[in-house]
Order: C-alpha cells, then structure tokens, then sequence
C-alpha cells in the first residue's frame, strides 16, 4: 500500500544497456509541493530515467519509486500519476474527446472528465477536431489532458514544452505552479535551463548519466557571485572609498566601467555618495544560469568549434547591410498567429468525493 505522500524517491539507479552505461547511480528525491527540473542535454539519460521511474524499464541496479512503492505496486496508478513521455502516440482519425474518452474507459474514470481537462489544456473548441490536423503545440496540450484524466497527485513530464509558443510556455508555467500550490508534485524535464528557470524550485542537473548538480536553484543561482558594474566620474576616487569600506574586489572592464564583486548596487551607490563621485551608470549583474548549466554538462556531443561551415579565421564578410526581415514587414511584428483562447488558471480539483493528497482515509 502507498503511502501517499506524493513524493518521488530515487535511489541510486543505474541502467546499463549492453556494455553502454545509459545512467549511473542516480539519486535524488523530488518532493510535494514543489515544481523539481530534470536537465541534462539530448542523450543524457534523462528519459530512461523517467522510464524507469514509471516502471517502463526495469533498473540494472538501484531503486525509484513513488509514494513508497514502484510504479506496479500502486494499485490504479492512473489515479496517483499522470506522466507525458512523447506527444506523437495519437490515432490521427480520431478527435481530441474521443482520445480522452478511450484513456477515460482504461482508468476508470466518466466521460465528463474528457471535456473537464479539455477545458484545462485550453483545447475545448479542439475537442471535435481530428488529432491528426494538430498541430505539434495542440498535441502537447492534449497528452497534458490525458495525463490529468486521473486527477493525479504527481505529474511527470518529459520536455512539455515542445512545440509549445511562447503564449502556451507561460500558460505552461502558470499551470505547473498552480499544480504544485495544492501540494502536488511535479518532475518535468528539458534540455534548456532557460525554458524552466521560471518555473522549478529544485533542479537536477545530470550529463552522460551522472548526476552534476542536485539541489535548489536559488542555491545553484546564489553558488555563483554577482558583480555591481559602474560608470564612475572618478574611477580611481570610488576604487579608494570601496577599499576603506573592505570591498577589495574590484576590477577595469575595458569600456573603462568597473566591476565590483561581493556588494550590492545599494552599498556601492551609498559609498560613492559618501565619497562625492559621481556615477552615470549603475548596473547589477545577473548569474548567468544557463552558462553555469552549460559549463556542468559541456563536453557530451561537443562538436568542434571549426568546421566546414564556420567562417575562416580572419575572413572578412561580404559587402553591404546585414541580412533583415522581408520587404514591408512591420516593425516589431510577432510572428505566428493568434493563441488560444484560455487563459492561464490554476488547477482545479474535480469534485469526484475525493480524499485530498496526503490526507486520511
């Protein structure tokens, strides 16, 4: 019997697939409540990881499972876990309800329930609508809804965000939040840190199947120093007030700004207030988190930085204006067309008299 805590737990898994060693001991726990990242880039093990933990593919070694139990002791685990691994296993003749109905009859649960996630993926006005017409964003939101039919405590989810425009990625992100504020738990990968910063709590990080970072990304954010950046009237006077306050860390960019580490723009703004130096430009330098998560799995597919396509050293471009839009395209035009209709919500519970997650029978 699981014990329904909604947490993910996995320990020290391995799966090796021949003599290529796929994944290797793995660990890491993702726990209710929070939204956890599975990064790593395209072949770094990330979805056999997930296969493994939705019972798919048994481990050569170690553990991972759900609620205190793998996947097959679950019992319904359509009810407990919702997961989207592809977005292409769709019958092309058959429309959006009609899909959700079949999944509907496997895991026992009404046909309203088909119209009820239509209506939270933002596909209602699709649900007649043949799949094969879809387009790859519409499938993506429709393998969400199917997901979603059991009213799952956990969400897995392989890279959602294929396909998605940008209107359907902050949908995405607003949705995955909401999901997890009602103490539900969601693991969701992707190659891009960039894609899911906004969205995680926590973040696993792993490249050619080990694990390279685990843990918060405020912690991953803040293992990395930011630099105060100023424009001085007096460069030399503001360098002399920093060092009677101890800040020593301080450096010449070469568009004659200097950079000051372990202060805030507020410490060094007051100082040179202080000092009498004048400053014309004050700017606070962010982490750089996708270059930290490119440096942790750089080196699994590199290519080499010459090749056959890359400009020669030294070569000069050819004459004239640099390539822009079309002829007559307005300026600053979006491109692509009108998104859907629905507006990001939090999830909402299907009232089916239902103990709530984490509560007593």
């Amino acid at each position: 019997m699981h014990d329904r805590s909604g947490r993910i737990v996995v320990n020290n898994i391995s799966k090796t697939f021949g003599s290529i060693p796929a994944v290797q001991n793995l660990s890491f726990t993702v726990e209710p409540g929070s939204v956890t990242g599975f990064l790593g880039p395209n072949g770094a093990g990330k979805t056999t990881t997930l296969r493994m933990i939705l019972g798919l593919v048994n481990p050569t070694a170690g553990t991972a499972t759900i609620n205190g139990c793998r996947y097959h002791q679950l019992g319904n685990p359509g009810a407990v876990v919702g997961a989207v691994l592809e977005a292409q296993s769709f019958h092309a003749r058959r429309t959006a309800r009609d899909h959700l109905k079949v999944f509907a009859s496997a895991i026992g649960v009404s046909d309203q329930r088909a119209d009820e996630v239509l209506g939270l993926v933002g596909l209602t006005g699709a649900g007649d609508r043949n799949v094969g017409g879809f387009s790859l964003g519409m499938r993506q939101r429709l393998a969400l809804a199917t997901a979603l039919l059991g009213d799952p405590q956990v969400l897995v989810l392989d890279e959602p965000g294929n396909g998605l425009d940008p209107e359907g990625i902050a949908w995405l992100r607003q949705f995955l939040r909401g999901f997890a504020a009602q103490g539900r738990t969601v693991l969701v990968s992707s190659h891009l840190l960039a894609e899911v910063e906004q969205t995680i709590d926590q973040v696993v990080i792993i490249s050619r199947g080990q694990t390279m970072y685990y843990g918060m990304l405020d912690d991953l954010r803040n293992s990395q120093r930011s630099r105060v950046l100023v424009q001085a009237g007096d460069a030399q006077a503001l360098v002399t007030a920093l060092g009677e306050q101890q800040i020593t860390e301080v450096s010449t960019l070469q568009d004659g700004r200097i950079a000051v580490e372990g202060a805030t723009s507020k410490q060094v703004g007051d100082i040179a207030a202080q000092a009498g130096v004048a400053l014309y430009g004050v700017e606070e330098e962010r982490v750089d988190l996708e270059q930290l998560y490119f440096q942790l799995t750089s080196g699994q597919y590199a290519a080499p930085v010459q090749h056959q396509y890359s400009q020669a050293h030294g070569q000069v471009p050819p004459p004239g204006p640099p390539p822009g839009p079309p002829p007559g395209t307005p300026p600053g035009q979006p491109p692509g067309g009108p998104g859907y209709q629905q507006d990001p919500t939090a999830y909402q519970r299907p009232d089916q008299g239902r103990t709530p997650w984490g509560g007593q029978q």
